[in-house]
């Protein structure tokens, strides 16, 4: 069984910030986790937020994490070291990882990508078409050409982000912009998928192909093998010959 978790901030809602909550008055964690679960329903979907103890992810919680979902906008800062590191260490041991709009510039993501991660933006709630660039990549299956969001915050190139691995969807704006929407990597044994369509201030989430690729992302990004910590181990000659073998040389 699937475990994910979906981590938010919950910043705007525990504020009260009355356009956020009209949107989503149990948070944004709480309809990403819906909405998976609705997809995925063998899945254990549970979440997480800034405001809970160890940020709501303990070691031992993350690893038995599959999937991590990540919402953050004004609080990335105020994200613990112990836990960035321990999220980081958990990709690069195999969990998969979903960053979501302004969690660009969260620090797990940016140690991660090893850049600044910085773009350009304006929220003047305008149209967002979502283009399918690889129609055959498993995050797309099922996602109509383009997704359309009426409103949205622009966020636009250049996004200062390494050359992905993949680039699934790109985004177009009613100023003229475009974004990559829609990158994945590879991290260690990991894999990590950064979508920006989600700001707070618009319902983005309640959207049926914004959850299909949400869906699709978390199908992605479960890992197929065991976790595995990478290590820089010695190793004595011939080490090879014998392994497997069942043998314990001393």
């Amino acid at each position: 069984m699937t475990n994910i978790v979906v981590w938010n901030e919950n910043v705007h809602e525990s504020r009260g910030d009355a356009v956020v909550l009209g949107h989503y008055p149990n948070g944004i964690h709480t309809v990403v986790a819906d909405a998976l679960q609705q997809h995925h329903p063998d899945a254990s979907v549970s979440t997480a937020t800034l405001q809970e103890p160890e940020h709501g992810l303990t070691q031992e919680r993350l690893d038995a994490t599959d999937v991590l979902f990540w919402w953050g906008h004004v609080a990335h800062d105020q994200v613990s070291e112990q836990v960035v590191q321990r999220v980081v260490d958990a990709v690069h041991a195999g969990m998969g990882l979903v960053v979501l709009h302004s969690g660009h510039y969260s620090l797990p993501f940016k140690r991660l990508m090893g850049t600044t991660c910085s773009l350009k933006w304006r929220n003047d709630g305008e149209r967002e078409l979502v283009w399918t660039t690889a129609p055959e990549h498993p995050i797309a299956e099922g996602v109509p050409h383009p997704i359309v969001i009426d409103r949205q915050e622009m966020y636009g190139e250049y996004f200062d982000i390494p050359r992905p691995d993949e680039e699934v969807f790109l985004s177009t704006f009613a100023g003229g912009e475009v974004f990559r929407s829609g990158v994945a990597y590879r991290r260690g044994r990991g894999r990590v998928f950064y979508f920006s369509p989600g700001d707070q201030e618009y319902p983005v989430y309640h959207h049926p192909d914004i959850q299909r690729v949400l869906a699709n992302a978390a199908g992605w990004a479960a890992p197929t093998t065991a976790r595995q910590t990478l290590t820089a181990d010695p190793h004595p000659r011939d080490w090879f010959l014998t392994a497997g073998t069942g043998r314990q040389d001393g």
